[in-house]
């Protein structure tokens, strides 16, 4: 959902599609509230950043655990839908990008990038910039599907998804993620992978030693 390292089209996708996100993800919602049961011990009394939020949902759902949170996505659309019904002084949505954040470094106690990683190219340089804008003792969290691992009926939601357009550019194996993240300055200190037609994998991380 990242504006410059996509092409128009592919981010014409998520702005084409922003009114009926959360329809199309009421299915993963099973998934997605065990992803908000360990997010919110994580995120507790934390100044949180959350880049390719999406509609917000996360960021809705953590609202009552963390301090503060900075909201973003590259479409703009996107966070038109995150906005609406927000009256919370503790979260603030944005249209940034993710791979040119205007943070300062070291800004935030928490980074969240919920299921972006694998649908834009070049991720690693991605993790530049959350190292960046990240504290030195502060945590990456990482949830991303991996679409090396789908069920039967995953294949055919991902099928489906390709011939409308979605912008799929790694399709990991919960192994394969995991060792992306430690090949790129990343320690994973906890990570689960939630079942769901196409699984997802839960990567919490610190800043490797040393990079």
């Amino acid at each position: 959902m990242q504006t410059k390292e996509l092409s128009i089209t592919k981010k014409n996708f998520w702005d084409r599609n922003a009114a009926r996100y959360d329809r199309f993800m009421r299915k993963n919602a099973i998934a997605y509230d065990q992803l908000y049961a360990l997010l919110r011990p994580a995120v507790w009394h934390k100044t949180v950043l959350e880049v390719a939020t999406g509609t917000g949902q996360v960021a809705k759902h953590l609202l009552c655990s963390a301090d503060h949170i900075e909201a973003t996505d590259a479409s703009a659309a996107m966070i038109a839908q995150a906005k609406r019904g927000n009256f919370s002084s503790k979260l603030y949505f944005s249209v940034q990008d993710m791979f040119h954040l205007p943070y300062a470094d070291q800004s935030f106690d928490v980074v969240i990038v919920s299921n972006a990683l694998h649908i834009v190219p070049h991720p690693e340089k991605a993790l530049i910039e959350f190292r960046r804008v990240l504290k030195n003792d502060g945590t990456l969290i990482a949830p991303t599907f991996t679409h090396a691992e789908n069920s039967h009926w995953g294949n055919l939601q991902a099928l489906a998804l390709k011939i409308a357009g979605f912008p799929l550019h790694s399709r990991w194996t919960s192994a394969a993620y995991l060792a992306f993240l430690q090949q790129n300055g990343w320690t994973v200190c906890k990570s689960v992978v939630l079942q769901n037609s196409i699984p997802l994998t839960y990567a919490e991380c610190k800043k490797s030693k040393g990079e």
